[in-house]
């Protein structure tokens, strides 16, 4: 028997779920679909991909609506109507399943670090702020599920490791390019580092509210922190 040709019927699966009535936006261009480690030393086919992708797809939705430690391999397998010997070819275990999916998290996080652009003292400055904290609204919700466990008391300790070294990386790049155009000017910022901190974490606790029940208009939202970032370095426009 195949490992395509061994899959059962998907079935709904038991016990209370979680689930905010919002949709699952999945990303593109994800990295993950090379699968965990026992499909790291051969090169899947675009039918492997695809199972891969089913697996990826409904292991989002089991750690979406049951917690990290909630969910099992059996959840997972029954969601996407593949059996237990396939998913074993591809995974691990679902700690396994979660370092795949936060591999796709951390690529495009890691992108939108680096996009952050140097903020100047003027409006032009201000627009392109607004823009760079949409697209970080953007990519938090096409990951909501995998970046609102790294910041969790879920999180395994590995894992939690992993979210620190992203938030430090978006700190650092927000540091550089909100100080870049005072530096130039001669104008140096105490604390720079710290306040860079403490707005990411107020960036990541909206991202981490909009992302489940609360309803709140994501715009408004994203554009008051760009002006909340604005003013905590100093920066007014004329």
């Amino acid at each position: 028997m195949t490992q395509e040709a061994d899959r059962s019927p998907a079935q709904p699966s038991a016990g209370p779920r979680r689930t905010t009535g919002r949709p699952i936006r999945k990303p593109q261009g994800r990295p993950s679909l090379g699968g965990g480690a026992p499909a790291q030393d051969r090169e899947l086919r675009a039918q492997g991909r695809e199972t891969v992708r089913k697996l990826l797809d409904a292991g989002t939705i089991e750690f979406e609506e049951r917690g990290f430690n909630g969910v099992r391999v059996d959840d997972v397998v029954r969601r996407a109507g593949i059996s237990h010997g396939t998913f074993y070819l591809y995974f691990s275990n679902k700690e396994d399943l979660f370092k795949a999916l936060l591999r796709d998290a951390l690529h495009d996080m890691e992108s939108v670090a680096g996009d952050f652009p140097v903020v100047t003292g003027d409006e032009t400055g201000l627009a392109v702020l607004r823009q760079w904290v949409r697209k970080f609204f953007a990519a938090y919700a096409a990951h909501s599920t995998v970046l609102r466990t790294l910041s969790s008391a879920n999180a395994p300790g590995e894992l939690f490791g992993d979210g620190l070294r992203l938030f430090f990386s978006i700190t650092e790049a927000m540091t550089t390019g909100m100080t870049a155009a005072a530096e130039a000017a001669g104008r140096h910022q105490e604390h720079a580092e710290l306040t860079a901190f403490a707005c990411l974490m107020m960036l990541e606790r909206v991202n981490f509210v909009v992302t489940t029940e609360v309803q709140l208009p994501i715009d408004e939202m994203a554009d008051r922190i760009a002006e909340i970032m604005f003013a905590a370095f100093g920066l007014t426009p004329a």
